[in-house]
């Protein structure tokens, strides 16, 4: 039987907190059991003013809002503080209670490029993270894989400019055949057959090795000149990272 809701509850008064709003099962609830973020404090202590002055933005709130981001694949703080405003969950996990308001996404902004920016308090939280793992013995790294993807750049394919770069390859095909060569010396190992390294050694002086080294043509963005142009099989053309990743067993990013 077709079944209409006819009372409209929205505008129902009821005494409730987030506490009762988010499952018991959801990964916020055991990520926060398993991780105390306080020690996050210490590493930032001395970023932050000493004396008198307006109030900040509790420094972990900051960077739980970042975690937030990662573990469900949100695109950008924006949309991450979007999704706070009216994600019980997600206020949960912060401390803000049902009404309280919700940092504007432009701090993260100001507070990366004023204090956190060129520091390694990043890097930091996350070896302190892989080293609690560490300790409670859930990281088994006798065998670790690693892995890439491509990230796409904010930055448009057609503002670009031609520029000549120097080919490094082959640079660093030497250097590593050099120290395979003295690693296996070490080791009392014959030198690899075919080694094209043991010829250069004794032309050092010959004609190739003084000329400049090779160049190509590549497209530099203007908007992001650190990216890359990234094209492989179908995929559309596009300045973008590669992000490279290693893991153990078990799944830790290590």
């Amino acid at each position: 039987m077709l079944t209409k809701n006819q009372k409209d509850n929205r505008l129902n008064q009821q005494i409730i907190s987030t506490e009762d709003l988010v499952p018991q099962d959801h990964i916020l609830r055991a990520i926060d059991k398993a991780i105390d973020f306080s020690f996050i404090y210490g590493f930032v202590e001395h970023l932050y003013s000493q004396v008198e002055g307006r109030p900040s933005i509790d420094p972990v709130v900051v960077f739980k809002m970042i975690f937030i981001k990662y573990i469900f694949g949100i695109r950008s703080i924006r949309q991450t503080i979007k999704e706070i405003e009216v994600n019980m969950a997600y206020r949960w996990y912060l401390g803000y209670g049902l009404t309280e308001a919700i940092p504007h996404f432009t701090t993260f902004g100001k507070n990366y490029e004023r204090r956190f920016k060129d520091t390694d308090v990043f890097e930091k939280i996350f070896e302190h993270i892989l080293g609690e793992a560490v300790k409670a013995g859930f990281v088994e790294a006798s065998a670790i894989f690693i892995d890439a993807t491509h990230i796409k750049a904010s930055a448009n394919k057609n503002k670009a400019v031609n520029e000549e770069v120097k080919i490094k390859a082959k640079h660093y095909h030497e250097e590593l055949m050099e120290e395979i060569k003295r690693d296996r010396k070490e080791h009392g190992k014959k030198p690899l057959k075919n080694d094209n390294l043991n010829n250069d050694d004794d032309n050092d002086n010959s004609p190739d090795n003084n000329q400049a080294p090779p160049t190509k043509n590549t497209k530099v963005s203007k908007t992001d000149p650190e990216s890359g142009l990234f094209h492989k099989g179908e995929h559309e053309k596009m300045f973008a990272y590669t992000a490279h990743t290693a893991c153990d067993k078990h799944g830790f990013v290590l």
